[in-house]
């Protein structure tokens, strides 16, 4: 499904209310292994995107998706703020470099390893990319949004039996074990967002 003005806008202020409405939740999720300031940091992030959604909508989905990795890097404190903007920034990159040939799945690939190499992580490492990696692998296989949204809130609660090797959370050690990872959790929470909107809005 092409994403015109009208959709991004709505996809935008869509993701704000849902993270808005989780901050508390996604504050003692990182209280519990962090600074507890990742559900503020991704409503201030998320808040910024909608103050300049009319703008955004109005770009080519490329550049705007690489304007609000900019503006994700700008606000969103903590950890968090490179990783988002690096996703989107790189993904923007990469469907402008992909020229219309429609490899959405491809893009995203290389945007998870962008983000991969910012974060030094990988899979297992309990954070967002344990949410990316499968997310981006059901995208491959044309898999309904139901389906995606489904496996983006299975890989989020998986984190919460894996060691931290990333992040505050890893200063823990064995005492991480046992708490769901904020980002994976954040990142489940719009993935899921995106995916109902898609859901709802895909001709049957």
């Amino acid at each position: 499904m092409p994403l015109d003005a009208s959709d991004l806008s709505q996809l935008i202020a869509l993701c704000r209310a849902q993270i808005e409405r989780h901050c508390e939740h996604l504050g003692r999720l990182d209280s519990a292994i962090g600074d507890g300031d990742h559900g503020t940091n991704m409503q201030r992030g998320l808040e910024a995107v909608y103050g300049e959604r009319a703008e955004i909508a109005s770009l080519p989905l490329p550049a705007a998706l690489e304007r609000m990795g900019l503006v994700l890097v700008m606000t969103i404190g903590g950890a968090a703020g490179p990783l988002y903007g690096t996703l989107l920034m790189e993904l923007g990159r990469a469907l402008a470099e992909d020229d219309g040939r429609a490899d959405f799945a491809g893009s995203l690939a290389r945007a998870i390893a962008a983000v991969a190499r910012r974060g030094r992580s990988g899979p297992g490492d309990k954070t967002l990319l344990d949410v990316l990696y499968p997310v981006q692998a059901e995208i491959a296989r044309h898999s309904a949004p139901d389906r995606i949204a489904a496996c983006a809130r299975t890989a989020a609660q998986a984190t919460e039996m894996m060691l931290a090797r990333r992040g505050r959370a890893s200063y823990l050690g064995a005492r991480s074990v046992g708490h769901e990872d904020p980002g994976a959790s954040s990142c489940a929470l719009l993935a899921m967002t995106i995916c109902q909107y898609f859901q709802e809005h895909t001709p049957s």
